[in-house]
């Protein structure tokens, strides 16, 4: 009975994520008009409530374009492992209806986070576009530099709430004083980590097409496309659960909001500003930040 109820909430809790993508893709459209003075989807649907499952459907059918020179099983495995690990972060979910929860959720969820590096690398490799390489160079880059800044402000995480399920953290209210600037950079970093604007340098329309999956279309590049996106939906949802107390949906959909508020209103980064920006200013303040709770923990101790 545990595994066929643990097979149920595993099924209940992908089918939840694939409809939270679906309508976080309306959603994004629908602020990205407002922003730009347009109006957004509203065709299909009331008020284009159904334009996410007419594009799903229409990517679905599109037919299958192939790449010379390229590795076609390679070709087509890729988009299935990076929704597959997109769906496998998602088990750290501290879910009130008694799902999995790791006793070292975050230990694992920067494990999962780290693999998406290779999901993009390999999208660029097997695609055998200069554009698709280029774009899985950047990536692969940017992705490193800033997962030492997100493992970072994770370990003071843990350092203060002294666990590292993601569950320990509902509850806990971080004075906002104290945490706000650490916010701050946790959302430059996750926004970086997710190759949004104004960091999207694996994706440059202006300079690389689409970057690295410029080769994929139509079932493919939905897989992506979806994995993508659930890992906004994610990333958003950890950002909750770890710095904003109880898991609520409205502080979710902020967090999103925030993220596609960023897409209408920046411009894309310089290359070399943004890995500046990490190296020799996020990582210092981190750093700096750490070896100051480090010190205060020890003095607590001793005293």
């Amino acid at each position: 009975m545990l595994v066929l109820g643990g097979l149920v909430e595993g099924f209940l809790l992908i089918v939840c994520v694939l409809i939270g993508v679906a309508f976080l893709t309306l959603f994004e459209r629908k602020v990205l008009g407002y922003v730009q003075c347009r109006r957004g989807p509203g065709v299909v649907g009331a008020g284009g409530f159904l334009q996410p499952f007419a594009d799903a459907v229409s990517l679905m059918i599109s037919g299958y374009v192939g790449v010379g020179n390229s590795n076609y099983f390679m070709f087509m495995l890729v988009p299935i492992c990076g929704l597959f690990l997109a769906v496998v972060m998602w088990l750290v979910a501290p879910f009130k209806f008694g799902f999995i929860d790791f006793s070292y959720g975050i230990i694992f969820f920067l494990v999962c986070s780290s693999l998406g590096v290779y999901i993009i690398m390999l999208a660029g490799w097997v695609s055998n576009s200069k554009y698709g390489l280029l774009g899985s160079y950047r990536a692969v880059a940017q992705t490193i530099s800033y997962e030492v800044s997100m493992a970072l402000i994770l370990l003071l995480v843990v350092m203060l709430g002294e666990g590292y399920m993601f569950s320990l953290y509902e509850f806990i209210l971080w004075p906002i004083v104290g945490w706000g600037f650490l916010v701050f950079m946790w959302v430059v970093t996750c926004v970086a980590e997710l190759n949004r604007t104004p960091f999207d340098f694996a994706e440059g329309e202006s300079e690389l097409v689409s970057g690295f999956n410029v080769e994929f279309s139509g079932g493919e590049f939905a897989l992506i496309f979806i994995a993508e996106y659930s890992n906004i939906l994610l990333l958003s949802a950890v950002s909750v659960w770890v710095f904003m107390g109880e898991n609520q949906v409205f502080k979710v959909m902020m967090m999103m909001m925030v993220v596609v508020w960023l897409r209408g209103v920046l411009v894309r980064y310089r290359y070399d500003k943004i890995m500046m920006l990490v190296w020799k200013g996020l990582l210092p303040v981190v750093m700096g930040i750490l070896v100051y709770g480090v010190c205060l923990m020890f003095m607590v101790w001793v005293l």
